[in-house]
């Protein structure tokens, strides 16, 4: 239990000498011969709240909106609410009583400024005070600031945040020798990216990682928080440190250099009505100056990538068991001490697009206007740019080692001088350059662009070089053309209508993202039309073909046993446990949203798991108790809501005239096909809530049935195994991220619709360490002439590794003549002193 320290009415007031002192600052700042931006830069550093060793608090906001022509300053307040007794963070619900304190900031232009003393610190053990800018418009309405680069936000977005003791935490850390071995120290106290008596080329720049393992939070473990993913790899770092077995769950998790989490920013939340009210701090009663709250534990279900802005400094509370920020340094200081060595963290950054529900969060002056995910951010603003880079330092501030900066086409504005709308990549570059300060130590991020300009644009996935950023950055990676969401290998010939882009991965993707299955690729498997020529090959049921399309021991050869760049797994894909774009955040366009995931119930999820006891409770209570009459309600709902044109109403009134003896106004044939008993009782009563309702228990139940842990009992410990030697052998021959040099040969046989990759490469800093490969990308088996297509003596080669069952019957006897099935394939090392 985390304990609020207050036993009486706190004092908490302005300190005027103190907060002169910070207003000169800030004056000092805006007189300054820096530019407009670099003035903004430094002023961003100030805003929200910092709690000092001496025990203030500095505050501040900035508020363009609250003008001194409009609003009187008595109007405009600091609301500071201060635990009265202990807060249990980990309930999931409590009533609690806080003591409520206003007072005002002293308004310096569109910035408010203060120092006040008596406001409570959060700790990990400790309940912090919790504030937010309020004032009453000129209609009366009560309106409220929210700190857009908090440090906590345990009860989410629309609740006030926290203020937190950073810099003790900071302290604490127990990874501080690992930044001392990777990180710059002598550098100014104060500065900014653009301070032009700093040199940036003094700062070391994270390494790259050898490979990446991509994870979900909320997914990875059973509770879904950082705490257990902590736990889950503090287990395996001990049993690997003490030599015992790990089970073939936990040998998924090792053997990388990086994880990469998906996107941990607070994610937009549940609305009714649209309405900026928290539903996980909600005022019940007040008496003068003492509130009664009800804290609703956050249980928000997102895949990460639905972002309010505001908040993105921090950490979404759902993923965090103990809603404190600790969480979060214990799991990267787990990692950067790992027993076999460090493991970097990398963070998944959404800067292109904000939620539409940012407009009930942050002014306008963040926001250009709506694109296809909600909103364009105003990056031009130099404000609002230096905000930006703020809040991203305080989110790297956490200990991350590695950025992907998600969406780089999405960052373009109008330029006036030259009359086109221009790519912003001195905004994408500024993001890499952001330094990461742990008490004085100071390191610049590894990262990865993903970046597919010029979508949307058509025939995007054929023009796009996937190399913009590159070229502009050559330390930096991209991901790839063979990772993007268009990608799917579970169809017929994939791997040979990608040849051009194999080669181009093969003798320019040295700074490429590669693999094959991701968080975008799965769920776009769920998207492949059922009349599409399907590999079956790679399974009898199309759970099978997805899951060994997105695990395939030959893909998984050829990325990390041959191929160029930085390969990168997905745990759910390694797991085989369902995928799919999820959020139970979504009162207004859940069952739009729904209708176009139904593919994920074809794809994923089998009569087998939908008959789990602890899977899909929702959607059973409702009255779908068999995997088939789901399905077919989602393929009816999926062509109403087309056809009736998403109006709820009408899609209503749609499902009750196709059900009963009566179906003569039915507009839609294949609700006709629900006509028995059990879809009639659901269907007959459908309303527009009854909809709502069904769209949040799919997503709530599929978001279950996405968690590894579920999977653990079905996971194949020969392929876990295979996967890890391939992981290692990479690990062993770092030289394998560079592109093929003039001595080595990468090309493919095809016949029929069979697809063989095969080739031979050396080290290209000595010509050491030959390898030679062939990968059976798709088709029938064929007979595989090794030796004969290279030209080489294989009698000098021995097999390094080979798939699951390759080594069948005497199969691998002469390695100059064997059989390649569908999805396997071997590498083989030169050992000159092999006698055959």
């Amino acid at each position: 239990m985390v304990q609020a320290e207050t036993t009486s009415t706190p004092s908490i007031e302005l300190v005027e000498e103190a907060t002169q002192a910070l207003l000169d600052r800030a004056a000092e700042i805006e007189t300054s011969e820096a530019t407009y931006f670099e003035k903004s830069q430094q002023l961003a550093q100030y805003l929200g709240a910092h709690y000092r060793e001496d025990g203030l608090t500095e505050i501040g906001f900035w508020a363009p909106e609250l003008t001194a022509q409009v609003m009187r300053q008595k109007e405009i307040y600091l609301e500071v609410l201060t635990p009265i007794e202990s807060i249990d963070f980990r309930q999931r619900q409590q009533i609690s009583r806080f003591y409520r304190t206003r007072l005002n900031l002293v308004q310096q232009g569109e910035f408010f400024w203060g120092v006040i003393s008596g406001m409570k610190a959060g700790t990990r053990d400790n309940a912090g005070s919790f504030y937010w800018l309020r004032y009453v418009d000129q209609q009366g309405i009560l309106r409220t600031i929210r700190d857009v680069v908090p440090y906590s936000l345990p009860y989410g977005i629309f609740a006030p945040a926290e203020v937190y003791d950073i810099e003790s935490l900071q302290k604490k850390r127990a990874d501080l020798d690992y930044f001392a071995h990777t990180s710059a120290s002598q550098l100014p106290e104060f500065f900014t990216n653009t301070d032009r008596h700093v040199d940036l080329t003094a700062i070391p720049r994270v390494p790259a990682p050898n490979n990446i393992l991509q994870i979900h939070i909320g997914t990875a473990t059973k509770e879904g928080t950082l705490e257990k993913l902590t736990q889950l790899y503090r287990r395996i770092s001990d049993k690997l440190a003490h030599d015992e077995p790990l089970t073939p769950s936990e040998e998924n998790f090792v053997s990388y250099d990086a994880v990469q989490l998906l996107p941990t920013e607070p994610t937009i939340e549940f609305r009714t009505d649209y309405s900026p009210e928290s539903e996980f701090f909600i005022f019940i009663s007040e008496a003068e100056d003492e509130l009664t709250v009800e804290l609703n534990k956050p249980n928000t279900q997102d895949w990460g990538y639905d972002v309010p802005l505001l908040g993105s400094s921090t950490t979404n509370p759902a993923l965090l068991g103990s809603l404190r920020p600790d969480e979060v340094v214990d799991f990267i200081a787990t990692l950067h001490n790992f027993s076999t060595g460090p493991i970097q963290v990398i963070y998944d950054l959404v800067y292109g697009h904000a939620d539409n529900q940012s407009e009930l969060l942050v002014n306008r002056e963040y926001l250009k206007g709506p694109n296809m995910y909600g909103q364009d951010l105003n990056h031009q603003l130099p404000t609002v740019r230096a905000i930006f880079l703020e809040m991203q330092r305080r989110k790297l501030n956490t200990g991350c080692d590695g950025i992907r900066i998600d969406g780089g086409q999405d960052f373009r504005f109008f330029n006036p001088l030259s009359g086109v709308v221009e790519q912003d990549d001195a905004y994408l570059l500024a993001m890499s350059n952001v330094v990461q300060e742990i008490g004085d130590y100071k390191r610049l991020m590894f990262t990865i662009f993903e970046d597919g300009r010029p979508w949307p644009q058509d025939g995007w996935e054929e023009i796009s070089t996937y190399r913009d950023l590159i070229d502009k950055m050559p330390e930096s990676y991209q991901w790839g053309p063979l990772i993007f969401a268009h990608n799917t290998p579970t169809l017929k010939g994939f791997w040979e209508r990608k040849w051009r882009r194999i080669l181009e991965v093969m003798h320019i993707g040295s700074n490429w993202i590669t693999g094959c299955a991701n968080h975008d690729t799965v769920r776009r498997g769920n998207q492949v039309d059922l009349n599409q020529p399907i590999d079956w090959n790679l399974g009898d049921t199309l759970s099978d073909v997805l899951r060994n399309g997105y695990d395939n021991p030959a893909t998984t050869l050829w990325v990390y046993g041959f191929s160029p760049g930085l390969p990168m797994d997905f745990i759910n894909a390694l797991a085989h446990a369902p995928w799919m774009f999820f959020r139970n955040t979504d009162e207004r366009y859940g069952v739009k949203v729904v209708s176009e995931e139904f593919g994920f119930l074809d794809w994923q999820i089998t009569p087998e798991i939908y008959d789990r006891v602890e899977l899909f409770t929702r959607l059973k209570a409702l009255g779908f108790t068999e995997l088939e009459e789901l399905q077919a309600f989602g393929r009816a709902l999926q062509e109403t809501m087309a056809e009736m044109e998403y109006d709820l109403v009408h899609v209503a009134e749609a499902c009750q005239e196709c059900l009963g003896e009566d179906t003569t106004a039915c507009r839609v044939d294949r609700l006709k096909l629900l006509n028995h008993p059990e879809m009639v009782h659901f269907l007959k009563t459908l309303d527009v809530a009854q909809l709502k309702t069904f769209a949040l228990s799919f997503m709530e139940d599929c978001f279950e049935a996405c968690k590894v842990s579920y999977y653990e009992d079905r996971i194949d410990p020969i392929q876990t195994r295979f996967n890890r030697k391939l992981r290692e052998f990479r690990h062993t021959r770092p030289w394998l991220g560079q592109n093929l040099i003039g001595t080595d040969r990468f090309d493919k046989c095809s016949e029929g619709d069979r697809t063989i990759f095969y080739g031979v490469r050396s080290n290209p800093n000595d010509g050491s360490q030959g390898i030679a490969m062939a990968a059976h990308m798709g088709g029938e088996p064929m007979k595989v002439r090794l030796g004969e297509w290279l030209g080489i003596n294989l009698n000098q080669w021995e097999v390094a590794v080979a798939s699951p069952g390759l080594d069948r019957d005497g199969n691998l006897d002469d390695l100059n003549s064997f059989e390649l099935k569908d999805s396997e394939g071997l590498l083989l090392c030169f050992a000159p002193k092999r006698k055959r």
